[in-house]
Protein backbone atom coordinates (compact mmCIF):
# COMPACT_ATOMS: atom_id res chain seq x y z
CA UNK A 1 0.00 0.00 0.00
CA UNK A 2 1.46 3.45 -1.14
CA UNK A 3 0.20 6.42 -0.35
CA UNK A 4 0.12 7.30 -3.53
CA UNK A 5 -2.46 5.13 -4.38
CA UNK A 6 -4.57 7.26 -2.33
CA UNK A 7 -4.09 10.78 -4.45
CA UNK A 8 -1.65 12.64 -2.90
CA UNK A 9 0.60 13.98 -5.72
CA UNK A 10 3.93 12.99 -5.96
CA UNK A 11 5.43 16.86 -5.77
CA UNK A 12 3.47 17.22 -2.68
CA UNK A 13 4.76 13.87 -0.86
CA UNK A 14 8.22 14.40 -1.91
CA UNK A 15 8.82 17.72 -0.36
CA UNK A 16 6.99 16.80 3.16
CA UNK A 17 9.53 15.77 5.74
CA UNK A 18 8.39 13.39 8.29
CA UNK A 19 5.45 10.82 7.86
CA UNK A 20 2.40 11.64 5.81
CA UNK A 21 -0.82 9.95 5.73
CA UNK A 22 -4.52 10.19 4.46
CA UNK A 23 -7.33 9.90 6.93
CA UNK A 24 -10.24 7.00 5.36
CA UNK A 25 -11.92 7.06 8.43
CA UNK A 26 -13.48 8.74 11.60
CA UNK A 27 -15.01 6.76 14.49
CA UNK A 28 -15.38 9.37 17.49
CA UNK A 29 -12.17 10.49 18.66
CA UNK A 30 -10.34 7.96 16.82
CA UNK A 31 -9.11 7.69 12.90
CA UNK A 32 -7.79 5.23 10.72
CA UNK A 33 -5.25 6.43 8.43
CA UNK A 34 -3.06 4.65 5.44
CA UNK A 35 0.42 5.87 4.75
CA UNK A 36 3.47 4.01 2.83
CA UNK A 37 4.03 2.30 6.09
CA UNK A 38 0.63 0.55 5.86
CA UNK A 39 -2.85 1.17 7.88
CA UNK A 40 -2.85 2.47 11.26
CA UNK A 41 -5.09 3.88 13.73
CA UNK A 42 -4.20 7.01 15.19
CA UNK A 43 -5.58 9.83 17.55
CA UNK A 44 -4.60 13.27 17.86
CA UNK A 45 -1.85 15.03 19.57
CA UNK A 46 -3.45 16.50 22.39
CA UNK A 47 -1.52 19.65 23.06
CA UNK A 48 -2.02 20.91 19.40
CA UNK A 49 -5.52 19.95 18.45
CA UNK A 50 -7.17 21.09 21.91
CA UNK A 51 -5.32 23.36 23.22
CA UNK A 52 -3.59 24.88 20.14
CA UNK A 53 -4.56 26.13 16.64
CA UNK A 54 -4.41 22.62 14.61
CA UNK A 55 -7.56 22.45 12.59
CA UNK A 56 -9.27 18.71 13.21
CA UNK A 57 -8.69 16.44 10.18
CA UNK A 58 -12.02 15.01 8.25
CA UNK A 59 -12.26 12.11 6.11
CA UNK A 60 -10.14 12.68 3.25
CA UNK A 61 -7.49 15.37 4.93
CA UNK A 62 -4.04 14.68 4.66
CA UNK A 63 -2.19 14.55 8.19
CA UNK A 64 1.53 14.15 9.54
CA UNK A 65 1.91 11.50 11.92
CA UNK A 66 3.88 10.24 14.41
CA UNK A 67 3.83 6.75 13.28
CA UNK A 68 3.66 3.50 15.97
CA UNK A 69 3.72 0.28 14.79
CA UNK A 70 1.71 -1.67 17.28
CA UNK A 71 -0.71 0.92 18.71
CA UNK A 72 -2.26 3.79 17.42
CA UNK A 73 0.20 6.53 15.53
CA UNK A 74 -0.31 9.73 16.81
CA UNK A 75 -1.27 13.02 14.54
CA UNK A 76 0.61 15.82 14.55
CA UNK A 77 -0.47 18.45 11.88
CA UNK A 78 -3.60 18.95 9.18
CA UNK A 79 -1.85 19.68 5.73
CA UNK A 80 -3.48 22.52 3.77
CA UNK A 81 -6.79 21.53 2.17
CA UNK A 82 -7.76 21.90 -1.62
CA UNK A 83 -11.25 20.99 -1.48
CA UNK A 84 -14.00 20.92 1.54
CA UNK A 85 -17.50 20.26 2.53
CA UNK A 86 -18.38 21.99 6.45
CA UNK A 87 -22.05 21.86 8.32
CA UNK A 88 -23.36 23.23 11.08
CA UNK A 89 -22.25 22.28 14.27
CA UNK A 90 -25.42 22.13 16.60
CA UNK A 91 -25.26 24.10 19.44
CA UNK A 92 -25.50 27.92 20.54
CA UNK A 93 -22.26 28.68 19.40
CA UNK A 94 -21.91 28.65 15.68
CA UNK A 95 -19.23 26.59 14.32
CA UNK A 96 -18.68 25.16 11.00
CA UNK A 97 -17.24 21.14 11.09
CA UNK A 98 -15.45 19.88 8.24
CA UNK A 99 -17.07 16.44 6.95
CA UNK A 100 -14.98 15.74 3.77
CA UNK A 101 -12.22 17.12 2.37
CA UNK A 102 -10.06 17.24 -0.98
CA UNK A 103 -11.84 15.74 -3.51
CA UNK A 104 -11.76 16.43 -7.13
CA UNK A 105 -15.31 15.82 -8.16
CA UNK A 106 -18.91 16.32 -6.69
CA UNK A 107 -21.58 13.99 -7.52
CA UNK A 108 -24.86 15.45 -7.38
CA UNK A 109 -27.46 12.66 -7.41
CA UNK A 110 -31.37 12.95 -7.70
CA UNK A 111 -33.13 9.98 -7.97
CA UNK A 112 -36.29 9.67 -10.98
CA UNK A 113 -38.66 9.33 -8.83
CA UNK A 114 -40.45 11.46 -5.66
CA UNK A 115 -36.83 12.44 -4.42
CA UNK A 116 -36.14 14.67 -7.36
CA UNK A 117 -36.38 18.48 -6.43
CA UNK A 118 -34.96 21.00 -8.37
CA UNK A 119 -34.50 23.73 -5.31
CA UNK A 120 -32.32 20.72 -3.34
CA UNK A 121 -30.21 20.57 -6.55
CA UNK A 122 -29.78 24.19 -6.96
CA UNK A 123 -28.21 24.25 -2.95
CA UNK A 124 -26.37 21.34 -3.67
CA UNK A 125 -24.69 23.03 -6.95
CA UNK A 126 -24.37 25.92 -4.38
CA UNK A 127 -22.52 23.98 -1.53
CA UNK A 128 -20.26 22.05 -4.48
CA UNK A 129 -19.10 25.11 -6.45
CA UNK A 130 -18.40 26.62 -2.81
CA UNK A 131 -16.29 23.35 -2.02
CA UNK A 132 -13.68 24.18 -4.66
CA UNK A 133 -14.40 20.94 -6.33
CA UNK A 134 -16.39 20.47 -10.03
CA UNK A 135 -19.90 19.51 -9.76
CA UNK A 136 -21.23 16.38 -11.76
CA UNK A 137 -25.00 15.68 -11.94
CA UNK A 138 -26.27 11.91 -11.56
CA UNK A 139 -29.70 11.27 -12.08
CA UNK A 140 -30.05 7.69 -10.53
CA UNK A 141 -32.96 4.83 -10.99
CA UNK A 142 -33.32 5.84 -14.56
CA UNK A 143 -34.51 2.57 -14.88
CA UNK A 144 -38.09 3.85 -12.58
CA UNK A 145 -38.95 6.74 -14.92
CA UNK A 146 -41.17 6.30 -17.96
CA UNK A 147 -39.93 9.01 -19.50
CA UNK A 148 -36.73 10.70 -18.35
CA UNK A 149 -36.73 14.00 -20.61
CA UNK A 150 -38.70 16.06 -18.50
CA UNK A 151 -35.81 15.27 -15.81
CA UNK A 152 -33.28 16.64 -18.14
CA UNK A 153 -35.34 19.56 -18.92
CA UNK A 154 -35.53 20.72 -15.13
CA UNK A 155 -32.11 19.80 -14.61
CA UNK A 156 -30.55 21.96 -17.53
CA UNK A 157 -32.75 24.69 -16.39
CA UNK A 158 -31.11 24.87 -13.06
CA UNK A 159 -27.84 23.81 -13.96
CA UNK A 160 -26.59 24.75 -17.12
CA UNK A 161 -23.71 23.68 -18.38
CA UNK A 162 -23.08 21.06 -16.04
CA UNK A 163 -22.00 18.02 -16.77
CA UNK A 164 -25.23 15.12 -16.24
CA UNK A 165 -25.90 11.65 -16.70
CA UNK A 166 -28.30 9.44 -16.49
CA UNK A 167 -27.74 6.06 -14.48
CA UNK A 168 -29.08 3.39 -13.11
CA UNK A 169 -27.07 1.44 -10.28
CA UNK A 170 -29.83 -2.03 -10.75
CA UNK A 171 -29.56 -2.57 -14.13
CA UNK A 172 -25.40 -0.81 -15.19
CA UNK A 173 -26.72 1.75 -17.80
CA UNK A 174 -24.74 5.01 -17.59
CA UNK A 175 -21.95 3.46 -15.38
CA UNK A 176 -19.28 3.21 -18.10
CA UNK A 177 -19.97 6.91 -18.86
CA UNK A 178 -18.67 7.88 -15.30
CA UNK A 179 -15.24 6.82 -16.61
CA UNK A 180 -14.05 10.34 -16.78
CA UNK A 181 -14.15 10.79 -13.20
CA UNK A 182 -13.58 7.25 -11.87
CA UNK A 183 -9.72 7.96 -12.92
CA UNK A 184 -7.30 6.65 -10.47
CA UNK A 185 -6.07 8.72 -7.52
CA UNK A 186 -8.78 10.79 -8.32
CA UNK A 187 -11.39 11.55 -4.88
CA UNK A 188 -15.13 11.85 -5.18
CA UNK A 189 -18.06 13.05 -2.70
CA UNK A 190 -21.55 12.10 -3.02
CA UNK A 191 -23.76 14.68 -2.23
CA UNK A 192 -27.86 13.58 -2.11
CA UNK A 193 -30.71 12.56 0.11
CA UNK A 194 -31.73 8.98 1.76
CA UNK A 195 -32.66 6.52 -0.68
CA UNK A 196 -31.04 8.30 -3.61
CA UNK A 197 -28.91 5.32 -4.32
CA UNK A 198 -25.41 6.08 -3.34
CA UNK A 199 -24.99 2.58 -1.62
CA UNK A 200 -25.70 0.87 -4.37
CA UNK A 201 -24.01 3.15 -6.67
CA UNK A 202 -20.57 2.30 -4.86
CA UNK A 203 -21.22 -1.38 -4.74
CA UNK A 204 -22.33 -0.99 -8.96
CA UNK A 205 -18.89 0.77 -9.47
CA UNK A 206 -17.02 -1.39 -6.94
CA UNK A 207 -18.43 -4.54 -8.56
CA UNK A 208 -18.86 -6.15 -4.83
CA UNK A 209 -21.77 -5.64 -1.78
CA UNK A 210 -18.87 -2.70 0.11
CA UNK A 211 -21.81 -1.27 1.22
CA UNK A 212 -25.45 -1.89 3.14
CA UNK A 213 -28.52 -0.94 1.05
CA UNK A 214 -32.14 -0.14 2.40
CA UNK A 215 -35.27 0.44 0.45
CA UNK A 216 -37.52 3.22 0.26
CA UNK A 217 -41.21 3.91 1.55
CA UNK A 218 -43.20 3.29 -1.69
CA UNK A 219 -45.34 6.34 -0.35
CA UNK A 220 -42.94 9.07 -0.69
CA UNK A 221 -39.72 7.73 -2.09
CA UNK A 222 -37.78 8.50 0.50
CA UNK A 223 -34.56 6.07 1.99
CA UNK A 224 -32.81 5.88 5.39
CA UNK A 225 -29.21 6.33 6.15
CA UNK A 226 -27.66 3.27 5.67
CA UNK A 227 -24.13 4.95 6.35
CA UNK A 228 -22.90 5.08 10.19
CA UNK A 229 -19.68 6.06 9.97
CA UNK A 230 -17.26 9.07 7.56
CA UNK A 231 -15.31 6.59 5.55
CA UNK A 232 -13.00 7.10 2.26
CA UNK A 233 -13.48 3.63 -0.27
CA UNK A 234 -11.05 3.28 -2.70
CA UNK A 235 -12.67 1.40 -5.83
CA UNK A 236 -10.99 -1.09 -7.75
CA UNK A 237 -9.86 0.80 -10.71
CA UNK A 238 -8.00 3.35 -8.18
CA UNK A 239 -10.63 5.66 -7.66
CA UNK A 240 -11.46 6.87 -4.48
CA UNK A 241 -15.08 8.04 -3.02
CA UNK A 242 -15.99 9.90 0.39
CA UNK A 243 -19.24 8.99 1.40
CA UNK A 244 -20.12 10.20 4.53
CA UNK A 245 -23.88 10.11 6.94
CA UNK A 246 -25.10 14.05 7.51
CA UNK A 247 -24.52 15.57 4.09
CA UNK A 248 -28.01 15.88 3.63
CA UNK A 249 -27.67 18.28 6.60
CA UNK A 250 -25.03 20.80 5.23
CA UNK A 251 -26.14 24.47 5.20
CA UNK A 252 -24.81 27.40 3.31
CA UNK A 253 -22.08 29.04 4.89
CA UNK A 254 -20.38 31.69 3.57
CA UNK A 255 -21.55 30.93 0.29
CA UNK A 256 -20.34 33.75 -2.32
CA UNK A 257 -18.24 32.32 -4.60
CA UNK A 258 -21.06 29.11 -4.29
CA UNK A 259 -23.63 31.36 -5.43
CA UNK A 260 -21.77 32.83 -8.26
CA UNK A 261 -20.78 29.40 -9.69
CA UNK A 262 -24.25 27.48 -9.25
CA UNK A 263 -26.16 30.68 -10.69
CA UNK A 264 -24.50 32.02 -13.50
CA UNK A 265 -28.06 33.82 -14.99
CA UNK A 266 -28.58 35.62 -11.82
CA UNK A 267 -24.68 36.83 -11.25
CA UNK A 268 -24.55 38.85 -14.68
CA UNK A 269 -27.41 41.37 -13.61
CA UNK A 270 -26.07 41.79 -9.99
CA UNK A 271 -23.82 44.96 -9.97
CA UNK A 272 -25.47 47.05 -12.78
CA UNK A 273 -27.97 48.45 -10.83
CA UNK A 274 -28.66 51.99 -10.74
CA UNK A 275 -27.69 52.22 -7.21
CA UNK A 276 -24.99 50.56 -5.40
CA UNK A 277 -27.44 49.72 -2.37
CA UNK A 278 -30.11 48.67 -4.69
CA UNK A 279 -32.73 46.19 -2.70
CA UNK A 280 -34.04 45.23 -5.97
CA UNK A 281 -37.77 46.16 -5.09
CA UNK A 282 -38.66 49.07 -6.30
CA UNK A 283 -35.72 51.62 -6.51
CA UNK A 284 -35.46 53.12 -9.88
CA UNK A 285 -32.74 51.35 -12.60
CA UNK A 286 -32.69 47.87 -11.15
CA UNK A 287 -31.29 45.72 -13.43
CA UNK A 288 -32.41 42.76 -11.87
CA UNK A 289 -36.28 43.88 -11.96
CA UNK A 290 -35.80 45.02 -15.09
CA UNK A 291 -34.41 41.08 -16.46
CA UNK A 292 -37.41 39.77 -15.07
CA UNK A 293 -40.00 42.12 -16.76
CA UNK A 294 -38.00 41.58 -20.48
CA UNK A 295 -37.86 37.65 -19.56
CA UNK A 296 -34.26 37.29 -19.32
CA UNK A 297 -34.08 36.07 -15.70
CA UNK A 298 -36.51 33.09 -14.19
CA UNK A 299 -38.59 34.59 -11.56
CA UNK A 300 -37.84 31.19 -9.95
CA UNK A 301 -34.36 30.86 -10.41
CA UNK A 302 -34.02 34.69 -9.14
CA UNK A 303 -36.52 33.55 -6.07
CA UNK A 304 -34.31 30.53 -5.17
CA UNK A 305 -31.17 32.72 -5.55
CA UNK A 306 -32.48 35.46 -2.96
CA UNK A 307 -33.61 31.93 -0.37
CA UNK A 308 -30.15 30.80 -0.65
CA UNK A 309 -28.38 34.05 -0.50
CA UNK A 310 -30.39 35.22 2.56
CA UNK A 311 -29.20 31.62 4.35
CA UNK A 312 -25.27 32.46 3.76
CA UNK A 313 -25.40 35.82 5.13
CA UNK A 314 -27.84 35.02 8.13
CA UNK A 315 -25.00 31.97 8.90
CA UNK A 316 -22.25 34.94 7.71
CA UNK A 317 -22.96 37.26 10.42
CA UNK A 318 -23.54 34.47 13.08
CA UNK A 319 -19.75 33.67 12.14
CA UNK A 320 -18.87 37.02 12.52
CA UNK A 321 -20.14 37.07 16.02
CA UNK A 322 -18.84 34.03 17.53
CA UNK A 323 -15.27 35.59 15.60
CA UNK A 324 -15.96 38.54 17.91
CA UNK A 325 -17.10 36.58 21.16
CA UNK A 326 -13.94 34.49 20.78
CA UNK A 327 -11.73 37.66 20.09
CA UNK A 328 -13.26 39.07 23.29
CA UNK A 329 -12.81 36.18 25.18
CA UNK A 330 -9.00 35.94 24.52
CA UNK A 331 -8.18 40.37 25.53
CA UNK A 332 -9.98 39.28 28.94
CA UNK A 333 -7.79 36.61 29.38
CA UNK A 334 -4.89 38.26 28.56
CA UNK A 335 -5.71 41.50 30.68
CA UNK A 336 -6.52 39.40 33.52
CA UNK A 337 -2.75 37.17 32.95
CA UNK A 338 -1.17 40.62 33.21
CA UNK A 339 -2.86 41.55 36.45
CA UNK A 340 -1.01 38.55 38.05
Amino acid sequence: MQLSDYGILPEIHEALPGIPARVIARHRERYELVCDRGSTGARLKTRDYYWGDERFPTVGDYVMIDYVETGDSRILATLPRRSCFSRREPGPVPRDQAVAANFDYVFLLQSLNQDFNAARLERYLTLAAQSGAVPVILLTKADLADSCQSFLDETARVAPGVACRLISARTGRGLEELAPWLQPGKTLVFLGSSGVGKSSLVNALAGEELMAVSGIREADGKGRHTTTHRQLIRLPGGALIIDTPGMRELGMTEAGEGLAGAFPDVERFLGKCRFSDCSHTREPGCAIRAALAAGELDPARWKSWQKLHAEAETHAELLRRKREWSKNVALSRKARGAKK
